[in-house]
């Protein structure tokens, strides 16, 4: 499958975990920080993890929002995606991820949320990269 790229950003992170990621036009800048939970020091900064959780949110609602462009239901004002991304050995060896999406639509009819939030994860970017290889759970809530 090819895509059309319409824009493109670059990021270059140092030390991994435990150290600085930045885009090359300066607009992210952050420092890294290994949670407790996998063996790091945790404090001040950010890890991987929560950096997909704040992108995958932001883009769903975008995605819900082109579904709605589409004939779809009106996204309300107020309507948020809380992302929750886990990290744990798998099975089969290594390290894989989690998700779970909680849409809320405030306002809108339950079948209509439903429908909108089924509709977007067909259409996200992040869903569509995810998918057959990440636990996508969502939920209208």
């Amino acid at each position: 499958m090819s895509v059309n790229v319409l824009y493109k950003t670059s990021a270059k992170a140092t030390g991994g975990r435990d150290g600085h990621a930045a885009t090359l036009d300066g607009a992210l800048d952050v420092k890294l920080t290994t949670p407790k939970e996998l063996g790091g020091g945790g404090g001040a900064g950010n890890n991987p993890e929560q950096l997909f959780a704040a992108g995958y949110a932001a883009c769903f609602i975008g995605a819900m929002k082109f579904v709605a462009s589409q004939g779809g239901p009106k996204v309300p004002a107020d309507a948020s995606v809380t992302s929750t991304v886990g990290i744990g050995p798998r099975s089969e060896g290594g390290f894989g991820l989690a998700v779970e999406l909680a849409v809320s639509l405030p306002g809108l009819a339950r079948n209509d949320a439903e429908a909108l939030v089924e509709k977007a994860h067909h259409v996200c970017p992040y869903s569509n990269a995810t998918r057959g290889n990440v636990d996508v759970k969502l939920s209208v809530v």
